[in-house]
């Protein structure tokens, strides 16, 4: 009985996220990375981004995995309502920049309405205290291709025009994940 429980709570604590990021009110990391727009890679700056608003930084796992493409998806469909509260998108991965520029063009997932970036060594989601797991042998994406970069947990800050994070928002299905994404810019435009 004991070994069933203890298998029960160590297969619990496999499948939660780690969630040890940066918190509200903590400065933002400042990182600059390649990045895609409807399959054209450029160079972002955050701190670039910041000058026109507050940027929602969300981490992914990987391109072309369910929650990640469900996700993408839904930024994708609420990309004006974002635009409206003044807020610029970025999603960051380890994907290389060559599948980010597929997945960012993709009408079916990012769909051209905001950047990807390519964190392909984690730096960026470790500056952001995010747990970052080494790729796992032989897992393929939704369209069959192998994946042969590590995982971010996905967590999303929404950083305000002076670096702060005003909301960390992790632990929650992708689709929740975006419309808090959205209530925490729309506060913020209204504050």
């Amino acid at each position: 009985m004991k070994r069933f429980l203890s298998i029960c709570v160590l297969s619990v604590a496999i499948t939660l996220p780690a969630f040890a990021a940066l918190k509200d009110g903590q400065a933002a990391p400042e990182f600059k990375a390649q990045a895609s727009l409807a399959g054209k890679a450029f160079a972002f700056s955050l701190k670039d981004a910041l000058k026109k608003g507050p940027v929602v930084v969300y981490f992914y796992p990987s391109a072309y995995t369910g929650g990640c493409n469900l996700q993408a998806h839904t930024f994708s469909v609420e990309s004006d309502k974002f635009a409206a509260a003044g807020a610029t998108i970025i999603g960051v991965s380890l994907d290389s920049i060559a599948r980010l520029n597929e997945f960012s063009a993709d009408p079916q997932y990012c769909a051209g309405k905001f950047p990807v970036a390519s964190d392909a060594d984690g730096a960026i989601a470790k500056a952001f205290e995010l747990t970052v797991r080494d790729a796992a042998p032989g897992k393929k994406d939704t369209r069959g291709v192998d994946i042969d970069h590590g995982f971010a947990e996905r967590t999303t800050f929404i950083v305000t025009s002076d670096g702060k994070i005003a909301e960390t928002i992790g632990g929650v299905t992708p689709a929740d994940n975006v419309a808090k994404s959205l209530e925490a810019v729309q506060r913020l435009a209204h504050s």
